[in-house]
């Protein structure tokens, strides 16, 4: 199907990867073509499918060889972040909208596509993981979370691994302060506990902490290396001397997390 190209366009912001390239025209929104999109209209399809209603619709593309996805209403947490998104009301509607992807995502036969940067091989499992659970990739509506956006990371992967990428950043879990962190270790309880994780997930959660961290930093100095200016501006400019102090505390601090997920 092809989707005509509209005369006014609105850029949305919020992205990195994308950052300047994804605008919305009425009721839809468009988006670069990769080569891994059909592995992401397979996903959104099937989500559609199954009647999980926390994600954009694929609709097509559209003249200029964009990607035409449904747009939804709502607000995306984007910098400076509002104090309500902050809130544990807003973290415990996240862990049930993940809760509710993975639920819908599990009958997902996603062999036979092309997915992006694959998973270390420990944490390749049963479901396709989003994979970039970033506070910018949530959409809230009333105080609640209640769809998700920007698939382009997604792949195979296993329910851990989603729960640390979610948790390490809405926690958050970083090296911000005594107090801070005992609040970080508390939120990350109270997280998997919204979220029903299981003590094996909480577990798996825990192994993925520092390999999801590794993974997400090794995407961006690779955008780095083929000189993506939003990347670049961002790693050069204190961000890779922040995410490798990130890691180091993330690594030291796995007993507490451990622990305050009341794995046995």
């Amino acid at each position: 199907m092809s989707v005509s190209l509209e005369a006014s366009e609105e850029l949305l912001y919020g992205g990195t990867a994308n950052a300047g390239l994804v605008t919305r025209v009425g009721d839809t929104v468009r988006r670069p073509l990769r080569p891994t999109s059909g592995a992401t209209r397979a996903l959104l399809d099937h989500l559609e499918m199954v009647g999980f209603k926390g994600a954009p619709r694929y609709l097509g593309i559209d003249n200029e060889g964009r990607e035409v996805l449904s747009y939804l209403p709502g607000t995306a947490v984007i910098k400076p972040y509002p104090s309500w998104a902050l809130t544990d009301a807003a973290l415990v509607s996240v862990a049930r909208l993940v809760r509710d992807y993975h639920r819908a995502v599990a009958s997902f036969d996603f062999e036979g596509h092309e997915w992006p940067r694959p998973l270390p091989a420990r944490f390749r499992g049963d479901i396709v993981c989003h994979n970039d659970l970033n506070l910018d990739n949530f959409i809230f509506a009333g105080g609640r979370a209640v769809a998700l956006i920007d698939f382009d990371l997604s792949g195979p992967g296993c329910v851990g691994w989603d729960l640390a990428c979610c948790a390490r950043l809405w926690a958050p879990l970083e090296d911000s302060g005594a107090d801070a962190a005992r609040r970080s270790l508390t939120r990350l309880r109270l997280f998997a506990d919204a979220y029903g994780a299981t003590q094996a997930q909480r577990a798996e959660l825990l192994e993925a902490m520092v390999p999801c961290h590794d993974w997400c930093c090794e995407i961006v100095q690779e955008a780095v290396d083929t000189g993506h200016e939003t990347f670049s501006r961002y790693w050069l400019g204190g961000g890779r001397e922040y995410e490798h102090g990130t890691r180091h505390w993330l690594a030291g601090h796995l007993p507490e997390m451990g622990a305050a997920l009341g794995i046995a």
